[in-house]
């Protein structure tokens, strides 16, 4: 899969380098362009495939009024080239299109425009920006060239942990949508996804490969990528009980740089967070909720959110995990951590070495 980004491979060249010794003429230094002047080009590249394509939708129609009629879990994003005296409504100026700055990952202080297609958010779960998102794609260039695609259903990291993970472009498009509802299964055997997102997005290089060359496609080159999010899996990288989208304790999207014990291994990655003696999963309770206050199933999500806002079952310190859909029976489970606080200082057991005492 060419989306997978070559950190470790990265990171053993930088080991490589730096155990050379200071007289070896031999050793070679990438040079790779200036980033800035790169995005220029970039951004002038994509904004022009905006100003002269539409969506075309001659062979695919899509409701727009009703966008989760179920018609339109089968639509497929069609990008064609304007004709002169076309009527067609180019993508640039489609309400659809929006756009999110992204800062650039290996030079701070540089933002690039990240254009993305909403063709439809999805009414599913919420995809964090270090889960494992399900989908299909499509990747190509400006000039219409596919270089990679996924026609059944993969799945990615979005954020790369020793291995894994893709590119900052495409996980911060990803983002932005959600998954499917339901699923139900096709007299073929394969699965047909309900009400999950669709979109498209645009990236700059410099949230791509940049100056990775891939083997059909040359360096600083930006790409567009089509796909669907069907799912999403929360990862729990310790198995410490709490999935990993929660232990990014600033809210920065960023959880490498959460390490409450300051031991060089971030909290995501630590099975002790504060380095206390008691794992992390010692010091909170994971509690699941199938029934109301009443004793009867949640038939809605939106059920099984309201008991988490409103009911007395619900712990002060407790924190939502997520809510799951059973495919068996149709109903949700709440799934929630206690952070429980014993000595009532404010800060959670598993984040305070104060406790337990020795």
């Amino acid at each position: 899969m060419k989306l997978t980004k070559i950190a470790l491979i990265v990171f053993a060249l930088i080991i490589g380098v730096a155990g050379c010794s200071s007289d070896d003429d031999s050793s070679t230094t990438i040079s790779y362009r200036d980033r800035t002047e790169v995005y220029a080009e970039d951004i002038l590249e994509i904004e022009t495939f905006l100003e002269t394509h539409y969506l075309n939708l001659e062979d695919n129609a899509f409701d727009f009024v009703d966008l989760y009629n179920p018609s339109n879990d089968d639509f497929e994003i069609v990008f064609s080239a304007l004709e002169d005296g076309s009527t067609e409504t180019a993508l640039i100026d489609m309400p659809q299109l929006k756009f999110k700055m992204v800062e650039d990952p290996a030079e701070e202080g540089l933002f690039y425009k990240l254009y993305y297609l909403e063709m439809r958010q999805g009414l599913g779960n919420e995809v964090h920006f270090i889960d494992k998102a399900v989908l299909t794609y499509e990747g190509s260039t400006t000039e219409s060239f596919v270089f990679d695609n996924a026609i059944n259903p993969t799945s990615f990291e979005l954020t790369t942990v020793l291995s894994g993970g893709v590119v900052t472009g495409f996980r911060e498009s990803l983002i932005e949508f959600k998954t499917a509802t339901s699923f139900s299964e096709n007299n073929d055997g394969t699965l047909a996804y309900h009400e999950h997102g669709i979109g498209a997005a645009f990236l700059p290089s410099g949230i791509g490969y940049f100056g990775q060359t891939l083997t059909t496609v040359s360096s600083y080159t930006p790409l567009i990528f089509k796909f669907n999010v069907f799912d999403r899996v929360l990862l729990d990288h310790d198995n410490d009980g709490i999935p990993s989208f929660l232990e990014d304790l600033d809210n920065d999207a960023n959880v490498f740089d959460d390490d409450t014990d300051e031991n060089s291994a971030p909290d995501f990655f630590d099975a002790d967070d504060d380095g206390d003696g008691t794992n992390t999963i010692d010091e909170i309770e994971l509690i699941s909720y199938e029934l109301d206050d009443d004793g009867l199933p949640f038939l809605t999500k939106a059920d099984a959110q309201n008991h988490f806002d409103t009911s007395d079952q619900i712990d002060a310190n407790e924190v939502l995990i997520d809510i799951q859909f059973d495919f068996s029976d149709n109903t949700y489970t709440l799934n929630t951590f206690v952070a429980t606080d014993s000595n009532g200082n404010g800060i959670p057991d598993y984040l305070d070495d104060t406790y337990p005492e020795e």
